[in-house]
């Protein structure tokens, strides 16, 4: 559940893609604001697995988390990764990317 209201992740989706032509461009937009705010790295359980986020990519399928456990990665979507409590600083990007993309 998102610690932001409606108003504020509407207005905070909207600062990346105010410029932006088509779904691509706010794609691309939304990355890099979670790129460049979200601390890294920080741990969180999927699956009740604990795992470390070092690293967030954009692919074909989305933004994608890179998650650790020792030697093991894997890529989550981020729409899919459930974030720590306390969620570490930039979370509110993915919350904003949620909800653009109509998920949260």
């Amino acid at each position: 559940m998102s610690s932001l209201s409606d108003t504020e992740l509407d207005a905070l989706a909207g600062e990346p893609v105010v410029d932006c032509y088509d779904e691509n461009e706010r794609l691309s937009g939304l990355f890099a604001m979670i790129e460049d705010n979200l601390a890294v790295p920080f741990g969180t359980d999927v699956l009740g697995v604990p795992v470390v986020v070092r690293k967030v990519d954009m692919r074909s399928s989305g933004i994608v988390p890179n998650c650790h456990r020792g030697r093991l990665r894997q890529a989550i979507g981020i729409l899919d990764l459930p974030l720590p409590d306390p969620v570490p600083d930039g979370a509110q990007w993915i919350e904003a990317y949620r909800w653009w993309a109509g998920a949260q």
